[in-house]
This record gives C-alpha cells, structure tokens and sequence, in this order.
C-alpha cells in the first residue's frame, strides 16, 4: 500500500461542500474501473490523502495521473465556480508525495489520514 497525498492549485480551499462530496465519488469510481482499494482517506479544503493499493500492471504515476486527470476534468466540468477560479484547466497542483507503507504499518498510516481533517471538519464521512 502507499500513501497518496496531492494538494489543489495554488491551495486555494475550494473543496468544500458539495465539490466534497463529489470529489469522493469521483474517486471512488476511477479506483474502482481501474482495479485500485482505496483503504483510507481524507479530503481537505486544499488537499487529498489517500492510503491505497495499486495492482502491479499499473505503475504509481499512472495511477496518479487517472486519479487527478479524470477527477479534476469531471469536477472542472460540473462545477461553474471551479471553471471561474481555475481557467486554465488545472484542478490539481503539479506533483505529489508519495510513500509506501513497508517501514510503516498501514495502521500508522490510516491514523495519520484519520487525524487529517481541517480545523472545522466537513463532515464524518470518510472515502471508504
């Protein structure tokens, strides 16, 4: 398992709400097409973290690209205030961090997501 995290461009705090929401589906549903568990998760204003598998016929940086390509056009597309703060077609920031759980346990590691929320959480509604 690794742990995925990605931030939104320029930070801006713009998953709120129902893009929040969406957000979470839309993830859910790129991971499920392309066989991947996410196992733990948390969505702030300005950043994702993931803990999740990959299946060994798709590399780490083709996962990520799914993951951020398809959520960023699908939210891009939905949301005409996300289109108004984003004209140039980018969601997400450039890169992220990654690490895999082997020095780690993976229960380090849905802590660590579990206690990532903002200072006034969204909701209790976790990816999984």
């Amino acid at each position: 398992m690794i742990t995925l995290i990605w931030t939104t461009k320029y930070r801006y705090e713009v998953l709120g709400g129902d893009v929040d929401y969406r957000c979470r589906e839309l993830l859910r549903e790129i991971a499920r097409s392309k066989e991947m568990m996410i196992h733990a998760g948390s969505i702030n204003r300005d950043h994702v973290h993931l803990l999740i598998s990959i299946p060994p016929n798709l590399s780490v940086s083709k996962a990520v690209q799914y993951l951020k390509g398809k959520s960023s056009h699908k939210l891009l597309s939905e949301y005409q205030r996300l289109r108004k703060r984003y004209w140039g077609q980018h969601l997400w920031a450039r890169g992220y961090w990654l690490a895999s759980s082997g020095n780690v346990t993976d229960e380090v590691w849905k802590e660590y997501i579990k206690n990532q929320t903002p200072p006034e959480p969204d909701d209790d509604f976790p990816v999984v």
